[in-house]
């Protein structure tokens, strides 16, 4: 199966369509074929009671970096499950998601995210997530 979505270009162009992107400013750093790299920059309205990274940007940029994983492999999609697992606190300037394609079936692409705050020159893994996605059709 292959993608409308094949270049860095067209993704950052879909990912623009959708508002929640737009209000998050999420960035397409880089996009092969079942891998994105996103990054996110801090912004004040991002965070929690504590002030770090609210837990729900958290699970978007899961959702987001493993379903356009997905789509550069198989084209429109959404996800139909996800799981996110909180590794620390995210505090950074700003917020790398890696997603990537771990295996495609008929029905089901199974893919998985990671998320790191950068701060201070320093990388640190704040959460992980197991996302499942589904091929949409015009039916």
């Amino acid at each position: 199966m292959s993608s409308d979505l094949t270049t860095l270009n067209d993704l950052r162009n879909f990912a623009a369509t959708a508002p929640f992107n737009q209000w998050l400013d999420m960035q397409v750093v880089s996009s092969v074929e079942g891998k994105v790299e996103l990054r996110l920059d801090w912004r004040e309205d991002f965070a929690q009671y504590n002030g770090f990274l609210h837990a729900g940007i958290i699970g978007g940029l899961i959702d987001t970096a493993a379903g356009f994983a997905a789509v550069t492999k198989i084209g429109p999609a959404l996800v139909s499950h996800y799981s996110v697992n909180m590794m620390r606190p995210a505090i950074g300037d700003y917020f790398i998601a890696y997603g990537e394609v771990v295996q495609t079936g008929r029905k089901q692409t199974f893919t998985r995210a990671e998320i790191f705050a950068l701060k201070d020159g320093q990388q640190k893994l704040v959460a992980t997530g197991d996302v499942i996605v589904v091929p949409t059709s015009a039916d």
